[in-house]
């Protein structure tokens, strides 16, 4: 069931509001919990039911050794055991659907006697609730969770809203708001901010991601082909449809939390406007980049920080400023970070690629920041501030071409089209010349188009500081420009929202699944 489908809009979701609140007028928050549960088990198992046990099965598990890692805190070597044995089931049955076909095609496709397997489905939002729990287990070991009664853990896990695509919640952020007497009782203030949130949400996937697909799909789908114009408009497209589709559905998280009272962290803050690649990851996919500092990098490079102090070197500034110690402290973690990140994300050697390039990135980036020239008092101005995203916004763009296409072959051809290697477009300009006015009409339309997008992207204000004076989200939000655009429980915002609603619902007929679902 799509948040952008009419199942999703006209049934389940005010039938949930109704129940969740029904619920907790007369039975109190343990039955509203229990209605909130109930419904975003439905909602997942509308996909296919089969895979609702594979939930439920992997809920259960995880709680059991979540108990039992906290019962064992007196027993450090127990615990860690208990652990290890945990995070094994889980991530075996994540390579299990998600990896180990392709792999076992990988080396029997290198020579080596392995069996082969057909592709199997994917259960929906398998990586994310496999994470969102990782984390947890991994919590309870540091002593700072495992104290969730069974019905909160399954709300905190289950919870519609995130459960497919996201963001990964931790638990310091959403349990505390278990708590609260005000996330269980009806509030016509958070049903008009978060149907706001969720609006925009939706107008961003079904009026501005959704068009992008053909022009995406028909540049990659003839790669070979694509002269510099058109290769620009593929990448350009898809760096669009990918921004559009996955802030839409972010917007639509956090819309849909808020009208069930509960507030989510923000998941993605105009990532096109990062000024360097470490800027970009702090503002895109948010909650996977935390989670990947906070269980992965940061582990990681305190050992290679407890091991140079032990040995008697440098550590901290001093000791990334060698050329060892970077490599120990910031380059391996950041690598080997990210590469995991494009594994994240799925099986083909493209994912691989993404992330090594990604860490690439934010190696250079942060030997630039330690080794490079201190940067002026003030960065340059707004001129400075420009390139700085230029620059980021290309590298961006490069990694999202390997990110789209179905093989290195593929992105190599995109690129090299890029590059101006398939040619300049001359022909392309001579045929419409010779086409006359309708072939220019088409022409600077898809350009006007995409130069409208880039002007949201990089001019507008995003949904958050639209929404600031509500406190969208758990964090804290800048303004924004044009500070007119900021909602307000008004009559104009009101018929702006209805306008909205009506743009979105006569556009659902387009609406695809989002991107984020095949991952």
């Amino acid at each position: 069931m799509l948040f952008n489908s009419y199942p999703f809009l006209f049934c389940f979701l005010p039938a949930a509001l109704a129940g969740f609140f029904a619920a907790a007028r007369l039975g109190g928050p343990r039955a509203a919990a229990a209605v909130l549960v109930a419904a975003s088990l439905w909602f997942y198992g509308w996909w296919n039911p089969a895979f609702l046990l594979l939930l439920l099965a992997s809920v259960a598990g995880n709680y059991a050794a979540s108990r039992a890692i906290v019962a064992s805190a007196s027993r450090p070597r127990r615990q860690a055991a208990l652990l290890a044995l945990a995070a094994a089931v889980n991530l075996g049955a994540l390579i299990y659907y998600k990896y180990l076909a392709d792999l076992l095609a990988f080396l029997c496709l290198h020579g080596l006697p392995v069996p082969t397997m057909a592709p199997l489905v994917l259960p929906l939002g398998i990586s994310f609730f496999t994470f969102t729990q990782l984390g947890y287990l991994i919590d309870c070991r540091a002593g700072t969770a495992g104290g969730a009664g069974v019905l909160d853990y399954l709300l905190f896990v289950t919870f519609f809203p995130h459960l497919i695509a996201g963001p990964i919640l931790h638990h310091r952020e959403i349990m505390p708001q278990f708590s609260d007497p005000a996330t269980w009782r009806g509030s016509m203030r958070n049903l008009a901010v978060g149907s706001s949130i969720f609006l925009i949400g939706l107008l961003k996937k079904c009026l501005l991601a959704d068009p992008l697909a053909p022009v995406v799909a028909a540049g990659f789908g003839h790669a070979a082909g694509l002269d510099l114009p058109a290769a620009w408009q593929a990448a350009g497209a898809y760096s669009l449809q990918l921004y559009f589709d996955f802030s839409g559905y972010s917007d639509m998280a956090i819309g849909l939390a808020r009208m069930f009272n509960l507030r989510f962290p923000l998941n993605f803050n105009s990532p096109y406007k990062a000024e360097s690649v470490i800027d970009y990851w702090q503002r895109w996919h948010m909650t996977l980049t935390r989670y990947l500092t906070l269980y992965l990098f940061t582990p990681m490079a305190l050992a290679a920080t407890r091991q140079r102090s032990r040995r008697g070197l440098p550590v901290g500034r001093a000791g990334q400023a060698s050329a060892r110690g970077f490599v120990m402290m910031v380059m391996l973690p950041i690598l080997l970070t990210m590469t995991l990140a494009g594994i994240w994300h799925g099986s083909g050697l493209t994912f691989i690629a993404f992330g090594v390039l990604h860490g690439a990135y934010l190696t250079i980036n942060h030997a630039w920041r330690v080794f490079g020239p201190r940067p002026p008092k003030g960065r340059g101005g707004q001129g400075a501030r420009a390139r700085r995203i230029a620059v980021t916004y290309l590298a961006v763009l490069a990694g999202a071409v390997v990110f789209r296409a179905p093989s290195l072959a593929v992105a190599g051809q995109v690129l090299g089209g890029m590059a101006g290697l398939h040619g300049l477009g001359l022909h392309a300009l001579r045929l419409a010349l010779a086409a006359g006015g309708r072939a220019w009409l088409r022409a600077a339309r898809a350009v006007g188009w995409l130069g409208a997008l880039y002007a949201i992207v990089w001019l507008a204000p995003n949904t958050q500081q639209v929404m600031r004076d509500v406190a969208p989200a758990l964090e804290t939000v800048r303004a924004g420009p044009f500070p007119r655009l900021v909602w307000r429980p008004s009559l104009p915002w009101a018929l702006a929202m209805g306008g909205s609603a009506a743009l979105g619902l006569l556009a659902l007929g387009g609406s695809s699944e989002f991107l984020y679902f095949r991952f």
